[in-house]
């Protein structure tokens, strides 16, 4: 289930797709990250990273970023600078209710994911790495699918990825993700500045 490949189309933004962060993942994430074909991308560069199998620690435990596959990844991101990032996970159908509670914030210190349609969930990136390692505008997104997805989830999840690799700055991303998806995509916005403002202690 290891996977990499990097599409360079000259000056523009840098993107990071990471799948596989943790545990099984990498076996769902594979499959759309692979789908993704250079003539998607219309500048800039897009460096797509599907990792094998790692214990399982949540991206929420500071811990997870001083294990073997959290500094890889702060190593990744450290070395390619994204302004367009975006994490692939995929969760056990019965965490649905506890990824999406509206008090999550209160339960887990994380604004809730937002459902955008057949269980694919979007939001923020973990704040231990989005508020040390990235810009205040950049683009950091965390994509989740059922582990055991249907097409027609795996089909709405490959196009919000490809939406990223297409978009050539994060304005044309808002102008598509808005399209379909207008109520959702404000709320994460509103969701990230908090996150963002509010802070978790830097690495």
């Amino acid at each position: 289930m290891t996977y990499f490949k990097e599409i360079n189309k000259g000056e523009g933004p840098e993107r990071l797709f990471i799948g596989g962060v943790h545990g099984h993942e990498g076996l769902t994430t594979i499959k759309p990250l692979s789908k993704i074909s250079d003539e998607e991308v219309k500048n800039g560069i897009l460096t797509i990273y599907n990792f094998d199998e790692s214990p399982y620690i949540s991206t929420l435990d500071r811990h997870y970023y001083t294990s073997d596959r959290g500094k890889e990844i702060v190593g990744l991101i450290r070395d390619l600078k994204p302004e367009m990032y975006v994490e692939l996970h995929c969760y056990n159908s019965n965490s649905f209710e506890k990824l999406t509670n509206l008090n999550r914030k209160e339960r887990a210190g994380v604004p809730p994911l937002i459902h955008l349609e057949k269980g694919v969930l979007i939001g923020s990136i973990s704040p231990y790495i989005r508020t040390s390692l990235f810009d205040e505008w950049d683009v950091c997104i965390t994509l989740e699918i059922p582990c055991k997805a249907s097409k027609e989830s795996m089909d709405i999840y490959l196009k919000v990825i490809k939406a990223v690799a297409s978009s050539r700055d994060k304005h044309e991303l808002l102008d598509k993700l808005r399209k379909d998806y207008s109520e959702q995509v404000e709320t994460a916005a509103r969701y990230a500045i908090e996150l963002y403002w509010d802070g978790y202690p830097p690495l």
